[in-house]
């Protein structure tokens, strides 16, 4: 099995017990037998048990991928089985989408130790920045910027997280927020950081929002539509028209994949962020179309992978203070998902995208900022 190991990995310079710091090191003989058979999402449980190491796991993740690699048909099979699921069952209804809080209520603790000054847990926008404080606020502003915010405007931004948006668009725009978020810790901290402002956090489910009859000058979504789903889609994008006023701006950031597919990485689904799925181009398309106008279209994933870098620099840097409430394995889960997710977007597996909309289309033309 090593010599087979050692075939597949070979046309990406990966070697098994190799000098290189991307190479694989093998801690245990169950690598080779049960692991490797199961292909990526059995790689991924055996690194979190410590079966094998890597010294770059971004590196070796960003090879493979890149080298389209097939470690085992058990891949396909497992996305196969997950796609004829997602077709027949509405995995973000309701009653599920809720179970995503359990990644969002992990900690504040482990997000602060994560995550920038402003606890902003989306993409970062680095053009301009050398930190990832200055790369969070440059995302910030230009997203005000997009959505053409100003003193008195009224912003709903759904998937609020700690309230760092509503906070910065609130102080340094003039805005006005009332933010949605189904992580009860989100909203506690969130809160307290927005206390004083004109700023209202709850605790609700983007569906609720159907219901209200106030309109606002912009809707704002920054890496909740990740947790939609693509039978949802269409009904999510309703809501949003619903909440819009006539001449009101829509901006939309999410992660996305080059093909349309009814199901999410079986691994990250089952450890990380349940029931999610990446929508393609297509997908956000066609839920738009008839009920909104598309008028810009950003893409800048490349900067995920640096993003996802500094949150595992600033993740491992802080461990010592996290390692007693977490556990070791919990380290092992969380950097197998920092990292490989990094090799992902470094590999241009999946995207990340700013996507601007209006009701009906604006007169004159929207000015693309970037």
């Amino acid at each position: 099995m090593r010599r087979i190991a050692q075939d597949l990995l070979r046309p990406s310079g990966i070697w098994i017990d190799g000098d290189q710091p991307f190479d694989v090191r093998v801690n245990d003989e169950a690598f080779y037998d049960i692991a490797l058979p199961l292909g990526l999402t059995g790689l991924r449980e055996a690194y979190v048990d410590g079966w094998w190491d890597t010294d770059q796991l971004d590196v070796l993740t960003y090879k493979v991928t890149r080298q389209k690699i097939k470690l085992s048909h058990a891949d396909t099979l497992t996305l196969t089985l997950a796609n004829l699921s997602g077709r027949f069952r509405n995995r973000q209804n309701r009653k599920r989408s809720v179970q995503v809080s359990q990644h969002y209520d992990l900690g504040n603790d482990l997000f602060q130790a994560m995550l920038d000054e402003r606890m902003i847990y989306s993409c970062a926008y680095w053009k301009n920045a050398n930190t990832l404080d200055e790369a969070q606020e440059a995302k910030l502003d230009m997203i005000c910027r997009k959505a053409g915010l100003g003193p008195g405007k009224r912003v709903l931004d759904i998937g609020c997280g700690w309230g760092g948006f509503a906070k910065f668009a609130s102080e340094r725009y003039g805005a006005s927020v009332v933010g949605v978020t189904i992580s009860q810790e989100q909203v506690n901290l969130g809160s307290s950081v927005c206390a004083g402002l004109p700023v209202e956090l709850k605790l609700e489910d983007y569906r609720e929002l159907s219901k209200r009859d106030d309109k606002f000058d912009a809707v704002v979504s920054v890496g909740m539509f990740e947790h939609v789903g693509y039978k949802n889609y269409r009904n999510y994008m309703k809501i949003v028209r619903h909440c819009l006023k006539p001449e009101g701006l829509f901006l939309l950031q999410t992660i996305g994949g080059n093909n349309s597919v009814v199901a999410f990485d079986p691994w990250l689904s089952k450890y990380i962020f349940p029931n999610a799925m990446l929508p393609s181009a297509r997908q956000i398309a066609a839920a738009s179309e008839g009920i909104m106008v598309l008028e810009d279209w950003h893409t800048f994933g490349a900067d995920y992978d640096r993003t996802l870098m500094a949150w595992f620099n600033n993740f491992d840097r802080r461990w010592p203070g996290l390692r007693d409430r977490y556990g070791e394995r919990f380290y092992r889960m969380w950097k197998c998902y920092l990292l490989t997710c990094a090799g992902l977007f470094r590999a241009r597996e999946i995207q990340l995208w700013q996507i601007v909309f209006t009701p009906t289309g604006m007169p004159g033309g929207y000015a693309s900022i970037r």
